[in-house]
């Protein structure tokens, strides 16, 4: 049943701000006197398009929203007890009401100095922002017609971009939150409107909507516009026709998922329950995207995976946009990460913050020396990433070897963890800091020390290089190689991932849209043949081939910030095998001579065994983060999540 109830008080703070209609530092400068009247950031494209820009400028850093920044909440991470204060050991004690108020955490909804015109990305968050860039957008949509004169394509450009951001806003909530009211009208300062809060299907709808129109007016390349002609150079983070479609795709995907489908539940019973509909429009959008990309009609190609030194993410000659650099770049000129793969950043321009505490939380807090809130992967996920030959662990014919339990590993095992033996330290370390040279992550090693370095027997370096520590700073991340990191909200391996799911869903493994040649299982290999690890066994169909499809997601999005959500629309984050978080134990064999003349990888171990650090008390109630307490008080009818 729906509720009516009071808009969110932010959004009351949101009208009231709309008054002054300043922009942020812009790609396109507005004109002076754009701030004279309440109609003056809509009469012409440049001031506009200023106006918009205050929109982009909200997109939370996920990496550098804070000293320190959380962003992994599945079972996919783990820190040491020093961080326990922060997002990611909350939500492990089940005290999910932590990301209303937590600095760390990019969706927060409260944080002291939030400004939409800030270039600190401190002054950012995902809830804190939302309901404010909402407004913005429906105001635009009301005073475009009256108000603006330009070309077509100018209107068009304008209007594409402001309804993906209203969508965009919407749906990032949606994923933690549930549904809400999906806020289509501008609201007149002072007013204390009431909205039903609907469904998620229901918001759902009214996203799809208006990624829809978005998708309609926006071209696949600013470039080639003539708008976007006058600001060559600045047009990469702009949303364009195929963001726009990869956001509807996601929207009907996350849709058909067994959670929006069936509700919260525990069980993991109802896990491969897809809505086919909704997943047969997120089909047809995604290939629309694949089609495109594969015929070269877009400006999105993947990164390159050709490795010199893959240990130390050095890339090949030759190579423009390295795999490594989607996340993480250096030694050029600070230039944003993500590539020609990137399908949606938002701005950043503090670079800065990467080197001061971002890049020096994901080893050792003895060589990294920084806030001591270490990252690291879980060894219960690092079981995804699979053999080189493409088939899981778990799989008889894999070829695991517990005894060389590094060896013959999907390649991008080696890319994204640290494991025993790994070459740490370069260059010649301290005699206090001798035994860390080659990482000593055995039962008992250098690098074992459950409160300053790893309590599970792996670090991981896919966003950060091992190289962020005080001996080979110099390399990497200090300040004169101007580091800068980024996490995409979106990049085009994420379209291929989706796809594959969502054609799985009624086709299995050779399930595809019309509009796309490829397959479900051409989708994953696509991936595959990019790092070299072999394709999808013909042996995995129906929902061992789904179990393949969310395993692939697991290891190409590894510590992209999107395992809850995911484990949460599969009704999989209530169920013991993704409750649990495990460290790796195993007694290192070799000696240290052996790590000096051979690769890591061939080395022997022995009693390779997993141990349990803690278990997540979840149940249905789970699935949903609380509502903002202050907002269940205002309106009678206006009930929490369930649970809460």
């Amino acid at each position: 049943m729906k509720r009516i109830y009071n808009t969110l008080a932010v959004l009351g703070t949101a009208v009231a701000m709309l008054g002054s209609f300043s922009s942020c530092e812009d790609y396109l400068d507005k004109e002076p006197d754009s701030d004279v009247s309440a109609d003056a950031p809509f009469k012409n494209f440049t001031n506009m398009q200023g106006y918009i820009e205050e929109i982009y400028n909200c997109i939370p850093n996920k990496a550098q929203c804070f000293w320190t920044t959380a962003w992994n909440l599945g079972d996919d991470e783990i820190q040491n007890p020093q961080a326990d204060g922060i997002i990611i050991h909350q939500i492990d004690l089940g005290n999910y009401f932590a990301w209303q108020n937590n600095d760390q955490f990019w969706f927060a909804a409260k944080k002291n100095g939030l400004d939409p015109t800030s270039g600190d990305a401190f002054n950012h968050r995902l809830y804190g922002h939302a309901w404010y860039c909402i407004a913005k957008c429906n105001k635009a949509l009301a005073s475009i017609e009256d108000n603006f004169v330009g070309t077509a394509e100018e209107k068009n450009l304008l209007l594409g971009q402001i309804y993906f951001f209203r969508a965009w806003w919407h749906f990032e909530m949606m994923e933690y939150l549930g549904g809400l009211p999906y806020i289509t009208e501008e609201i007149p300062a002072g007013a204390s409107p009431r909205f039903e809060r609907l469904s998620y299907l229901e918001c759902a709808d009214l996203a799809a909507a208006d990624f829809k129109k978005a998708a309609e007016l926006l071209p696949v390349d600013w470039d080639k516009t003539d708008a976007g002609k006058k600001t060559l150079g600045n047009n990469q983070l702009r949303i364009n026709r195929i963001t726009a479609l990869a956001y509807l795709g996601k929207n009907y995907l996350w849709a058909a998922s067994p959670l929006m489908q069936h509700g919260a539940q525990t069980g993991g019973t109802r896990t491969y329950d897809y809505d086919p509909e909704y997943a047969r429009l997120a089909a047809k959008a995604l290939g629309e995207i694949i089609t495109l990309v594969e015929n070269g009609q877009t400006q999105y190609e993947f990164a390159s995976f050709d490795y010199k030194n893959i240990y130390n993410h050095e890339k090949n000659s030759g190579v423009d946009w390295s795999y490594s650099e989607l996340f993480f770049t250096t030694g050029r000129a600070g230039i944003q990460p993500g590539g020609k793969e990137a399908l949606m950043r938002g701005p950043s321009t503090g670079w800065n913050y990467t080197r001061y505490n971002y890049s020096r939380t994901f080893g050792p807090n003895t060589l990294c020396a920084q806030d001591n809130h270490i990252h690291q992967p879980t060894a219960n996920y690092v079981k995804n990433y699979g053999m080189a030959n493409g088939l899981p662990l778990d799989d008889p014919e894999s070829g695991f070897d517990p005894a060389h339990p590094w060896k013959d590993r999907d390649p991008r095992f080696y890319h994204d963890i640290v494991f025993d033996g790994v070459q740490y330290i370069n260059a010649k370390p301290d005699a206090a800091d001798v035994a860390m040279k080659y990482a000593g992550l055995a039962t008992g090693g250098s690098m074992r020390a459950v409160a300053n370095a790893s309590r599970t027997g792996y670090f991981y370096q896919k966003l950060v290089p091992h190289m962020c520590q005080r001996y080979d700073q110099g390399t990497v991340d200090d300040y004169g190689n101007a580091p800068h990191a980024y996490i995409p909200y979106m990049r085009l391996a994420d379209v291929y991932l989706m796809y594959a799911e969502a054609c799985a869903v009624s086709g299995g493994r050779n399930g595809k849209s019309d509009n796309c040649s490829f397959t479900a299982a051409d989708a994953i290999n696509r991936l595959r043949d990019r790092v070299g690890a072999g394709h999808v066994a013909d042996k995995y169909n129906g929902n061992a081939f789904m179990d393949e499809v969310r395993r692939e997601r697991a290891v190409e999005l590894a510590f992209e910030g999107f395992r809850f959500n995911d484990l949460q629309r599969w009704l999989l984050l209530t169920e013991p095998e993704y409750t649990v978080k495990t460290s790796q134990e195993f007694i290192r064999v070799e000696d240290e001579t052996f790590f000096a003349e051979n690769d890591p990888r061939d080395a022997r171990v022995a009693e390779f065994r997993e141990e349990e650090i803690l278990t997540r008390n979840f149940d249905s109630k789970h699935y949903w983060f609380p509502l903002l307490r202050d907002d269940t008080y205002i309106y009678e009818g206006f009930t929490q999540n369930p649970g809460w």
